[in-house]
């Protein structure tokens, strides 16, 4: 899916688009795309400088991490992004990193790639940690059970057998 450039000559204008989730998903991401993506920002052109400010509205499907089973998340991302031709990055000085220059991608060929675009959103709205529920139980260290929906007969305490000779020893208060 690429955003065609040369198209858009007017300082301001307008794209909007659904995309499937097929479209958008790839199989080495860390979620699932199973909802249609609502695309939709404003493009400022000046010359060849684009600034892109907009929306993007999915439901993602990710692995909780204490317990494995799938659970949706709802994204709705604004972004401000700012691209610049791939050349203007050839002919820049060596500089230290400023804040604008996270939110700046570059374009080749007359062309932004919108696959990109949504999968760094996706990622920057993916959780820390993802979990199905704040109170999930996990599964259990021993069987593997997933705690939230059943129990175990598993014990609850957890003894390192790397410890058993110092649990051997025994001292004797009255000997210190």
């Amino acid at each position: 899916m690429l955003l065609d450039l040369t198209r858009y000559r007017q300082p301001l204008d307008r794209f909007a688009r659904t995309f499937s989730a097929p479209e958008v998903g790839d199989e080495g991401d860390a979620y699932r795309v199973v909802s249609p993506v609502e695309l939709a920002f404003d493009i400022h052109k000046d010359k060849d400088k684009f600034r892109l400010v907009g929306t993007v509205n999915a439901e993602i499907e990710l692995s909780c991490s204490r317990c494995l089973d799938a659970y949706r998340i709802t994204v709705d991302a604004p972004f401000d992004l700012r691209y610049l031709p791939a050349s203007a990055m050839a002919t820049e000085p060596e500089r230290e990193v400023a804040d604008e220059d996270f939110d700046t991608s570059y374009y080749r060929e007359d062309r932004i790639d919108l696959n990109e675009l949504l999968r760094e959103q996706f990622y920057l709205a993916l959780p820390m940690k993802p979990l199905c529920r704040d109170d999930c139980r996990g599964l259990c260290p021993h069987c593997g059970a997933n705690l939230n929906t059943a129990a175990c007969a598993c014990p609850s305490t957890w003894e390192d057998s790397r410890l058993a000779a110092l649990k051997a020893l025994k001292f004797d208060r009255s000997d210190r």
